[in-house]
C-alpha cells in the first residue's frame, strides 16, 4: 500500500518541478492481503494525490532560481519553510471542492461497502 513518506513527497516533487506530469503513467501496487482491499486502493491513491499536490505546492520556481545563483542558504530556507505550510488545510479544501470525504471520514463507507457487498456472497 502506497505510503505518504518523503520517499513518495520527493517522487512526486520531482515529477511536478521537472514539469512532467503530462509525460508519464503513474502506476501503483495496492495489493496486502492482510487489509481491505478496497481500503488500501483508497488509502494508495489518496497518499499519490496528497503527494502531487505536495509537489504542486512547493515554490519549485523560487527554489530554482535561488539554485542557479547558488544561494544553496535560501535553497534550504526554502524547504525548511514548506514543512510547515499549511498543507492539510488545502488537502481539506482539495476534498470538499471534489465532493469526497477528508482524512478518515471515507473509511466507514468502504466499512459499510465491505459488510454489505463483499461478505455476501
Amino acid at each position: 500500500v502506497i505510503k505518504l513518506d518523503d520517499e513518495l513527497k520527493e517522487l512526486a516533487t520531482e515529477l511536478v518541478r521537472c514539469d512532467a506530469l503530462q509525460k508519464v503513467f503513474i502506476g501503483l501496487d495496492f495489493f496486502d492481503a492482510s487489509i481491505n482491499r478496497i481500503a488500501a486502493w483508497v488509502i494508495g491513491m489518496r497518499n499519490m494525490q496528497k503527494a502531487l499536490l505536495y509537489g504542486l505546492l512547493t515554490p519549485n520556481k523560487e527554489l530554482k532560481e535561488a539554485q542557479d545563483k547558488a544561494d544553496f542558504t535560501k535553497v534550504l530556507q526554502g524547504l525548511e519553510e514548506i514543512k510547515t505550510l499549511p498543507f492539510g488545510d488545502v488537502w481539506a479544501e482539495f476534498c470538499q471542492r471534489n465532493e469526497v470525504p477528508v482524512d478518515g471520514k471515507w473509511y466507514p463507507i468502504v466499512k459499510d461497502y465491505e459488510k454489505d457487498v463483499l461478505f455476501k456472497r
